[in-house]
């Protein structure tokens, strides 16, 4: 099997586990505040993290070193777990997750100010198409306009700033690191509010939320597998399986049937998404934070791959040809290896 299609295969189960994660959110939704359902799923995922903690041989603390941006997507993941979860108690899978979709478009247009990307006409188009695609699934005007589909929106907002910001200190920070602060912005922030909504929680639904917890570490684990196995442009446009396990999930569990302005509006913000990692992995001038940034929107509740993690070829070791002049063997001074006088080493013409 050749890398790419083990990097899709793995991007795949990934994502149906994701979806799968989903489901249980919406289930235990129908009983308990999201603010609950983070704050334990969030709890019972520090055990993971604390073996994530002690595999990390990466050297240095666990203070962050770039705070500040720290604290925006901190604060990024707690707006965006809230939001995700509340979405998906109240709102069709399906919708959700092609409302969630428009993250490419978000992050195509963060990159400008926050990474000084330069959009060009095509990839402009692309976004303004998208984001047509985002009005029909609302449908402003012909139906009525919820709090889950402003909760979606604002967590396909909040998703890609954090995977923005992923973007700008990742190279920098510890894989510990980016994953601790969000969970323990959750913890905190959760923990506070969770005393005004909370809700006793039989045995069952303590499992649930374990399988929550669970499901996010080992799929996270399995698209930082993915991205370092395939190209990025092979393992991205795989997050978009997830619509077709929502759909599925929502037909079997919650009698949730898709109508035709969701499949069209989701329809033309895949495309858009698509078209615009095609180009990106086409670009020789662009930093593609599309392909660098395309995980799962951030709740701060798994790991994620940082950049270099999403770039194969970054990790790959530089092969010198043979016939290169540093290859060849380097004479010898007074016995040291590699110690060259100056007069042994001929001049290069203006021509070599």
């Amino acid at each position: 099997m050749s890398s790419n299609a083990r990097g899709a295969l793995l991007a795949l189960l990934a994502f149906g586990i994701f979806a799968t994660h989903d489901v249980f959110i919406k289930v235990l939704g129908g009983s308990y505040s999201p603010i609950q359902i983070v704050f334990f799923s969030v709890l019972l995922a520090f055990p993971l993290a604390t073996v994530s903690l002690m595999r990390d041989a990466t050297p240095g603390t666990l203070l962050p070193k770039h705070p500040w941006w720290m604290l925006v997507r901190t604060l990024a993941a707690v707006v965006t777990g809230f939001c995700a979860f509340y979405a998906f108690t109240v709102l069709p899978l399906a919708q959700v997750y092609a409302i969630l979709f428009a993250s490419p478009l978000l992050i195509t247009i963060l990159a400008v100010p926050l990474l000084g990307e330069t959009v060009r006409l095509r990839r402009g188009l692309a976004v303004i198409v998208g984001l047509v695609g985002v009005l029909v699934v609302l449908r402003p005007g012909s139906t009525q306009l919820e709090l889950g589909h402003a909760a979606a929106l604002v967590s396909a907002i909040g998703g890609s700033l954090g995977s923005i910001i992923v973007r700008k200190i990742g190279a920098d920070e510890r894989p510990v690191v980016l994953m601790l602060f969000p969970m323990l912005g959750n913890f905190v922030v959760m923990g506070i509010a969770l005393v005004f909504v909370y809700e006793p929680m039989p045995i069952a639904h303590i499992g649930m939320l374990a399988v929550i917890s669970v499901f996010a570490f080992v799929a996270g684990l399995l698209v930082i597998a993915a991205y370092k196995s395939g190209e990025a442009v092979i393992v991205a446009p795989m997050q978009y399986s997830q619509i077709l396990w929502a759909t599925a999930y929502g037909m079997l569990f919650f009698g949730e049937t898709p109508d035709g302005a969701t499949v069209l509006g989701a329809s033309i913000i895949i495309a858009s998404g698509l078209y615009i990692v095609l180009r990106e992995s086409r670009s020789t001038e662009s930093g593609t934070p599309v392909l660098r940034t395309r995980a799962r929107f951030e709740t701060g509740t798994f790991l994620r791959p940082r950049p270099r993690e999403m770039d194969k070829t970054a990790a790959e070791p530089r092969i010198v040809p043979q016939s290169a002049p540093s290859a060849a063997a380097r004479p010898h001074l007074r016995g040291l290896p590699g110690r060259v006088p100056p007069v042994a080493e001929p001049r290069r013409k203006d021509s070599e």
